[in-house]
């Protein structure tokens, strides 16, 4: 499986946030660009066990990702 995920940068560039849209509740960070990829992958990973054990169904993704920017 094959989950998109949105990499957000801290402002004081020290971080990221990472955000799982397919799997609402999945949200992780790390310090480093590889260590918040790294913890993605552990996380979307610890929300489909629990899934699992819950005996609910896993979200797929439709469709391809596009990101956009508004402007206020």
């Amino acid at each position: 499986m094959k989950y998109t995920i949105i990499l957000q940068p801290w402002e004081d560039e020290q971080g990221y946030t990472v955000i799982v849209p397919s799997l609402p509740g999945c949200i992780t960070q790390g310090s480093t660009k590889k260590e918040a990829l790294a913890n993605a992958r552990e996380a979307i990973l610890c929300h489909i066990e629990g899934l699992t054990k819950a005996g609910e169904t896993l979200p797929a993704e439709t469709g391809e990702p596009e990101l956009a920017r508004i402007a206020i």
